[in-house]
């Protein structure tokens, strides 16, 4: 009996030690980032600049793949499908890992089950910025505009489903107001008619709006984080006057379903390093984001927390993305 035991732990071992061994020298390649956006964009160069540390701090190149379309499904789905190897990594955010769940009729993936989230890696708040001829000059004295003048006021986004849209909707549910939905294709557009005066308002990604406000053509009466920045001191947070208010664009890193949890601590450990280095935190605020590392764990909480939320203001928007 004895031998036989021994046997079998021999054998075991002879079959987990070529892939402990792997594990062990893992990273021994290129590492495949998939960013299901394109070039260009503020996801794309947020990833570069990370990725581009944590090469430095591994010793392997990562090579970003740009995979745009289908609100950020077909990228998705490409790391899905991937090996649970660590060797295709992707860009998740709140479309991804929250929103699209309930603003989509059939979404191919779980992002519970067929995703390993790795670490957060930023966050972006929003302006709620204004025409310069709109009466109200403070957000308490918006909330009442809009109230004595119900279906009245317009606001902007870059479409349905985008942050831009369902925080305005959140705003309204949280304040009692009808305020008319104008989506555009792209955020400038948007902008671009609100501060001509076509649209009334919209929330949009401070990075997008900063320098309108800055040069007088828009006028930022509140920011979309729980408390003010320190950033832009003079800017009100929303949620002094509405309390609880939150809306912020968030992102990290995921892997397939089922990889090696070493794996997965390994690279969480990199992406902190990296979060704290001092050139990698410049290029996030040239972009307007703040770095946010967080643990697996806790990126899996954010993720659960905001698709129940944003489930919520979605159902009672009636939004949907075909």
């Amino acid at each position: 009996m004895r031998s036989r035991l021994l046997f079998l732990s021999l054998s075991l071992a002879a079959v987990f030690a070529p892939l402990q061994a792997a594990r062990a020298a893992w990273p021994e390649k290129p590492i495949r980032v998939i960013v299901p956006s394109a070039p260009g964009g503020a996801p794309d160069v947020l990833m570069r600049a990370l990725t581009q540390q944590m090469s430095k701090q591994m010793g392997v190149p990562f090579v970003i793949d740009n995979k745009p379309g289908g609100s950020y499904v077909i990228g998705t789905m490409d790391v899905v499908r991937a090996p649970a190897d660590g060797y295709t990594l992707a860009y998740g955010n709140v479309i991804s890992l929250a929103t699209n769940k309930s603003l989509l009729a059939n979404v191919p993936y779980d992002a519970e089950k067929d995703l390993t989230l790795i670490g957060q890696a930023w966050r972006v708040n929003n302006f709620l910025v204004v025409n310069n001829n709109l009466p109200a000059k403070t957000l308490p004295e918006l909330v009442s505009y809009a109230k004595q003048n119900p279906g009245k006021l317009t606001f902007a986004s870059d479409g349905n489903g985008t942050t831009a849209h369902l925080g305005m909707e959140l705003f309204k549910a949280m304040t009692g107001t009808n305020i008319l939905h104008v989506p555009y294709k792209a955020a400038t557009a948007g902008i671009t008619d609100v501060i001509g005066g076509g649209v009334n308002m919209m929330m949009a990604n401070i990075p997008a709006v900063v320098s309108h406000v800055q040069g007088g053509k828009l006028r930022a009466l509140g920011i979309s984080s729980l408390k003010r920045s320190p950033d832009y001191p003079q800017v009100p947070a929303i949620a002094e006057t509405v309390p609880g208010f939150e809306v912020v664009s968030w992102g990290g890193l995921v892997g397939p379903a089922k990889m090696p949890p070493e794996i997965v601590e390994r690279i969480n450990s990199e992406l902190h390093k990296a979060l704290a280095t001092p050139a990698v935190q410049q290029q996030f605020r040239t972009l307007g984001a703040d770095a946010a590392p967080s643990s697996p764990e806790e990126f899996h909480q954010l993720a659960r927390t905001e698709t129940e939320k944003w489930a919520k203001v979605i159902k009672l928007s009636g939004a949907k993305v075909d």
